[in-house]
């Protein structure tokens, strides 16, 4: 097997500022963008981001139809809902302005409106043929309103394929937006539950890039194209990640426990875009892998003061819950790196041996789960011992992300992990 000797840094045009989603307007008729779709969910189409982007498209008359429908964690039938809509619509432009849920709706509904096809065409494999995007996209404007999930800046949208009950994603650079706006102001409304758990979104994905396969240790691409934006630890992810980690160590706790504290909003709204370059050239791996079944197998769990209508177990909090079991097991590939991790976010690494750095990292996360209060352990958000075996089986089909695990895991090994994450501490 011929292994990879190249790596590549792909990201969006970012743009950072108080008060620059009244530029979208301007933005977009300079693109000579004639008809817009705006993505966004019920419960922010009542608030300021969105009325601030209606108003600068009418100021600048660009003409835009609003879709107020997407899902918090969204799932194939709610892409397909927004596919419809944007393939009836004729739109030659796009604005996503909310979490990663909506900017994920938005890249999908502009690839499949721009280069119909089946649904699973481009769904990655092995639920679907993860084929490439075509061809380039038509322009989308990014505007997060929460800080964690990065997806302004990456070529990837996630979501739950409910016939499997598992979430998988769309992966290629084309799907990244054309420009990111990062609003501080469009952070003001966001909820503390969503802080916490995006922060730790932001977190889990700083981490992961660091300590993924680094990218030589890849299989080598039969063409550039088909190189994925998943790549493996890099020399330039690496600066990103590590500075999105520093960030968070300084600001999340802030962020969290104190809304009013504008300056760690500001910098988590950063810290996400960063970790979002780190992690959108690199990948995560096991985290993010064994989340993605605890969202998708949700029964009845709904967080205090997540503004949803629906059980869930939020992306950010699915993911921090597996990490200190998975960074255990994986320090060992690379105690350098897991020890690095833990000196930024407040540990004495100075006589620590590299057997002992998963413990130390798991630890130092285990504090910060504990203080901003998270759930103790995946049997909090309602799983058992007898939900492993489905857990498991929820995981395998999360190949593209668990296969940049610096050790590998088998079942047995998953099997382990989520039983560990049962309970986070005592």
């Amino acid at each position: 097997m011929a292994l990879e000797y190249a790596f590549e840094l792909a990201s969006s045009s970012i743009r950072f500022g108080r008060g620059v989603t009244r530029e979208i307007g301007m933005d977009l008729a300079e693109m000579k963008a004639q008809r817009a779709m705006v993505l966004t969910d019920s419960n922010l189409a009542r608030l300021q981001p969105v009325a601030t982007v209606i108003e600068s498209l009418r100021e600048n008359r660009v003409s835009f139809s609003l879709f107020d429908r997407v899902r918090i964690e969204p799932t194939d039938v709610s892409f397909r809902e927004a596919i419809e809509f944007a393939i009836r619509g004729g739109f030659d432009a796009f604005v996503a302005v909310g979490g990663g849920s909506t900017i994920d709706t938005a890249k999908a509904a502009n690839l499949y409106s721009t280069y119909p096809a089946d649904f699973l065409d481009y769904v990655n494999a092995p639920i679907g043929k993860g084929k490439p995007a075509p061809g380039p996209l038509k322009p989308l404007i990014a505007v997060p309103t929460t800080a964690g999930t990065g997806s302004e800046t990456t070529g990837v949208a996630i979501f739950d394929y409910t016939p499997l009950h598992a979430k998988t994603g769309i992966a290629h650079r084309r799907l990244k937006p054309t420009l990111g706006i990062l609003d501080p102001e469009n952070t003001r409304t966001m909820p503390v539950t969503v802080a916490s758990a995006s922060g730790f979104d932001v977190l889990s994905h700083a981490i992961e890039s660091f300590t993924a396969l680094p990218f030589h240790q890849r299989p080598r691409p039969e063409r550039p194209v088909l190189r994925p934006a998943y790549q493996g630890s890099n020399p330039i992810s690496d600066v990103w990640s590590l500075e999105a980690l520093r960030w968070v160590s300084k600001y999340l706790v802030r962020a969290v426990e104190d809304p009013d504290d504008t300056e760690a909003r500001e910098k988590m709204l950063l810290a996400a875009s960063y970790a979002g370059v780190g992690f959108g050239n690199a990948g995560v791996h096991l985290p993010h892998g064994m989340s993605y079944p605890v969202s998708g197998m949700v029964r009845d769990f709904r967080p205090q003061g997540f503004p949803v209508d629906h059980p869930i177990v939020p992306h950010g909090m699915s993911v921090i819950l597996n990490a200190p079991a998975v960074f255990r097991f994986t320090a060992q590939a690379c105690p350098d790196r897991h020890l690095i991790a833990a000196e930024i976010l407040g540990a004495d690494v100075s006589r620590t041996r590299p057997e002992d750095a998963g413990k130390v990292l798991s630890d130092r996360l285990v504090l910060l789960m504990r203080r901003l209060k998270v759930p103790n352990g995946l049997s909090a958000v309602g799983y058992g011992k007898s939900d492993i075996p489905a857990l498991v089986r929820g995981t395998l089909p999360q190949a593209r992300v668990t296969r940049l695990s610096p050790r590998p895991a088998d079942e047995a090994d998953l099997a382990r992990l989520f039983e560990e994450s049962l309970t986070g501490w005592s």
